[in-house]
Formats: structure tokens, C-alpha cells, sequence
């Protein structure tokens, strides 16, 4: 972002007149050029969206989604949840209504005079939190809410946005894509209706046994896939089916927690 400072008295431009791609945002009428992210901003970025996305509770997530709760301002945080209303439909552009949540990622550069100015339109128009990863200095999370004394917390500690999320999001996964992944799969396994994995684990087993056959783990296995966005085709499926080794099945079971691939699953 760039050094200006907003004029406090209303500016000339609106909303409507920027496009999307445009590499402007407005406050009170006010242009604020925002510039590419570099490679330390956009990782962690990508990483913040796709766990954020996961949550069972979560129906939309942008990235640089532009939100326009007035004329005069348009805002893009990095990565945002919209509300329900603000869930964008088929007439396209600027969402009219701020984000419940917004997550800034700081980096090298970072001007946070227009941080603090971005931080404050959110809240002033309905942001209820506005979560600020700093990827310079110690690993923390800077929490603003209307209202309330900003708050910092540090790796080991949990991050909570009830009535937006369901689950509670680590500091350490909005740094590390590792840990990232592993409440996505959580995530991912609570939208199909399971705890986690130990949790779809134990249906399979219980299935295949009470049935006397291996479809439990099969299904299991099926599920966890679809649930990550693997798709299976008929071979597969048929393979899965067709196993009558129930630890090869539970090998396949724990390898579909983290193959990308179905390659990778079966090898």
C-alpha cells in the first residue's frame, strides 16, 4: 500500500466507478493504491483463505473480495467470511455490506497508517472482527474488535469468531501450512458429518464389522475423499470395493488423510 494518508473530508470518487481488477480501494471517497502481494504475503495468504473456507459453519470466503457498505468506500481485505445476505449472488459486483471477519496478513513493507485506516472502515461498518497475521517479528495474531482494546495472541493460543465460525483456528495455522491442513481436514470431515478422523476411522470399522465385510472402510475411505475434493473414478472405486484386506483398507484409510493424488493413495 502506499504512504497517503486519507483526507478526512469527503473525496470525489465511488465505488461504482472502480472495476473489478482495479488496484484501488476507497475510504470516504479517498483512492488508497494497493499494491501486488510479494511471495512472503501471498503463501500465507492462500493458506489463511483455504482454512478459514473449511469451516463447517462458513458458507462464502473471498480473497480480495471488494466490499462497498457505502458510496465512498470500497475495501478488499486480503482474506474475509461474508455473511449470509453478503454471500455473492449472480449479479456480481461489490458486496454492499461489510465482512463479519477479516483477516490482514502484514508483511515486509506493510504501511500501517493504512492498515489502521483500513481496519477502522471495517469495523465502523459492521466488521465484528479483524484478524492481523504478522508475518515480521515473533508469530502473533493482532485481534480488533469494535469497542475493545486490540488483543495479541501467540502460537498455542486459539483464535475465536463465535457465530461465524464453528471452530477454533490456531495461530500457528495461519503461519504454518502444515498445521493449516490438518484443521482443514478437520474441517472438511465435520461438513460430512464426522468428529474427525479417528472419528471416520471408527464408523468403518464398526460398519465393515457389524456387516461382516470391508464396504465399511471402503465407504470411510470414499468419504474422506470427497470430503478433501479428490475425485474417484470407477476404477478406484471398484478397487476399494472389491478389497477384502482389512489393513491394507485402514493403510488406504490413513493414507487419504494427506495423498493429493489417487496415485498417491494406493502407492
Amino acid at each position: 500500500m502506499s504512504n497517503r494518508q486519507p483526507n478526512p473530508e469527503q473525496g470525489p470518487f465511488r465505488a461504482d466507478q472502480l472495476r473489478d481488477g482495479d488496484r484501488y480501494e476507497l475510504t470516504n471517497g479517498h483512492p488508497i493504491y494497493c499494491a501486488p502481494s510479494g511471495r512472503d504475503h501471498a503463501g500465507p495468504n492462500a493458506t489463511g483463505a483455504a482454512l478459514l473456507d473449511s469451516d463447517p459453519d462458513v458458507q462464502w470466503t473471498g480473497v480480495d473480495a471488494g466490499y462497498s457498505p457505502d458510496p465512498g468506500t470500497l475495501r478488499a481485505p486480503d482474506v474475509s467470511v461474508a455473511g449470509l445476505t453478503g454471500v455473492p449472488g449472480g449479479d456480481g459486483g461489490w458486496i454492499p455490506e461489510a465482512p463479519p471477519l477479516a483477516l490482514e496478513y502484514a508483511a515486509r513493507g506493510q504501511d500501517e497508517a493504512d492498515l489502521r485506516t483500513k481496519i477502522a472502515d471495517l469495523l465502523a461498518h459492521g466488521t465484528r472482527l479483524v484478524w492481523v497475521v504478522r508475518l515480521i517479528g515473533p508469530r502473533r495474531v493482532e485481534v480488533h474488535a469494535p469497542g475493545q482494546p486490540m488483543q495479541t495472541l501467540g502460537v498455542g493460543e486459539l483464535l475465536l469468531a463465535p457465530g461465524i465460525l464453528r471452530n477454533p483456528v490456531p495461530v500457528a495455522a495461519l503461519f504454518d501450512r502444515a498445521a493449516a491442513q490438518e484443521m482443514i481436514l478437520r474441517n472438511l470431515l465435520q461438513r460430512r458429518g464426522y468428529a474427525d478422523l479417528d472419528a471416520i476411522h471408527a464408523a468403518g470399522r464398526k460398519e465393515g464389522l457389524e456387516e461382516g465385510r470391508d464396504e465399511g472402510l471402503a465407504d470411510a475411505i470414499l468419504t474422506l475423499l470427497s470430503a478433501r475434493g479428490l475425485a474417484v473414478d470407477d476404477d478406484a472405486r471398484e478397487r476399494l470395493r472389491s478389497t477384502r484386506d482389512p489393513e491394507r483398507l485402514r493403510a488406504w484409510l490413513l493414507a487419504a488423510a494427506q495423498a493429493d493424488t489417487l496415485a498417491g493413495l494406493f502407492a
